[in-house]
């Protein structure tokens, strides 16, 4: 049996529970000071403040403060190439939606992960879930979605399944085969939505590569209707639904996310207030993508109106080449407070414990709990709002994933 002790800890910050925080709850968390946590072959055994037991390996947290480790439920983790050259066009007045139409976009992305190998996507995510690691992210979500076509979107989510396996991040994959219309089927959605429906999600529940089905509600992208079919055929495959809705316009998605009980959804910048109430009833949870906004010069999701409202909120990176090539989930934690006005507290449970729940994960991460992975962050920090203040550096000393410094 493996142990490790984790001891000296200034400050102890952590969400309690096996499930979603909501409304006051969602601001809610433990704080011991003098602690100490117990890991035996991975699982958190034992946290206490007392004097600590005996353990072969210790981890001295130098009276400094200690979390859970972060959970970036929001990726598009696999995709070949980068869109640095779209820099330029945005600077100049060109839209997101402007970009996308003119060939660039998802669609130029398509192109490149179509080209590339399993091994060389592999590759890239990799060093990507390294960076991640360095900066206190134990578990991530990763979305297919670059592919656009069956055998390429198969393919991304092999990778997602292979990385899971040999990477130390906890990987969990989502089928995103209905991000866009690819170039090919632009005539003929239709043929495409069957494809997807009839096709490429019977496979990927034949395979067991994925557990959740998203889709990109949006202008230009996918209807209400076409999103519902898409999410009900996911649904008959056992792939719970999650959707990317109302980022850019407000054309249904918030409100359909609630009608089908989706586990979250995603993005929510101009998310109304028919929107917010629907997701209320529906136990959606908000997955909010602060540095995607920041990014795209948008306005920010009205986080506090979620909060106010019953809806749980999360908070994720959003990582990607085009709309948001940040993977850094402490600079989403700075957000959270200085653009969404959530405190401290409930940014923490937004990056954790609900973040957790996002993925169906939050009875096994998202909180140091006895029972729970021993997923934790050591910060060179004393208290949770320095963390919340710094902004732009590292502050991530010492990561513990599964009981093991990584």
């Amino acid at each position: 049996m493996s142990k490790m002790l984790v001891k000296n800890i200034g400050m102890l910050a952590t969400p309690k529970g096996t499930g979603v925080k909501r409304g006051a709850a969602q601001g809610e968390i433990e704080v011991l000071r003098g602690a100490w946590v117990l890991i035996e072959d991975g699982v958190i055994a034992a946290v206490g403040t007392q004097t600590p037991p005996a353990a072969p390996e210790i981890v001295d947290a130098g009276g400094k403060l200690v979390t859970p480790g972060l959970v970036d439920a929001h990726t598009h983790l696999i995709f070949g190439g980068w869109r640095q050259n779209e820099l330029g066009l945005k600077l100049h007045g060109a839209s997101y939606l402007d970009i996308q139409n003119a060939g660039g976009g998802i669609q130029s992305t398509t192109n490149a992960t179509r080209a590339a190998t399993e091994g060389e996507l592999a590759a890239k995510a990799a060093k990507a879930l390294d960076e991640m690691l360095r900066f206190g992210t134990t578990t991530c979500e990763a979305k297919s979605g670059y592919g656009l076509a069956t055998e390429h979107e198969l393919k991304a989510l092999r990778v997602i399944r292979e990385l899971d396996e040999c990477h130390p991040i906890d990987l969990v994959a989502t089928f995103m085969g209905a991000h866009l219309v690819p170039a090919e089927y632009k005539h003929d959605r239709a043929e495409y939505v069957r494809l997807v429906c009839e096709e490429m999600i019977p496979l990927v529940h034949e395979q067991g590569i994925a557990q959740f089905c998203d889709v990109f509600c949006e202008a230009d992208t996918f209807t209400v209707e076409e999103s519902r079919a898409i999410l009900e055929a996911g649904l008959k495959y056992g792939l719970r639904p999650k959707i990317h809705a109302d980022e850019i316009e407000a054309i249904g998605g918030s409100v359909l996310a609630g009608e089908l009980h989706a586990i979250s959804a995603e993005h929510l910048i101009v998310c109304p207030p028919e929107g917010i109430e629907s997701m209320a009833k529906g136990g959606v949870i908000a997955c909010l993508l602060p540095a995607t906004s920041f990014n795209l010069g948008a306005v920010f999701a009205p986080a506090r109106d979620m909060v106010n409202a019953g809806v749980p909120v999360a908070m994720a990176t959003d990582f990607n080449p085009g709309s948001c090539p940040c993977l850094n989930m402490q600079f989403v934690i700075n957000l959270g407070c200085l653009k969404y006005k959530l405190t401290p507290e409930e940014v923490l449970t937004a990056v954790t414990l609900n973040a957790a729940a996002a993925i169906d994960l939050a009875d096994k991460v998202g909180s140091v709990e006895p029972g729970k992975l021993g997923d934790l962050v050591v910060w060179d920090a004393p208290d949770l709002d320095y963390i919340c203040y710094r902004v732009g550096s590292n502050l991530a000393e010492t990561v513990i994933k599964r009981g093991r410094v990584v």
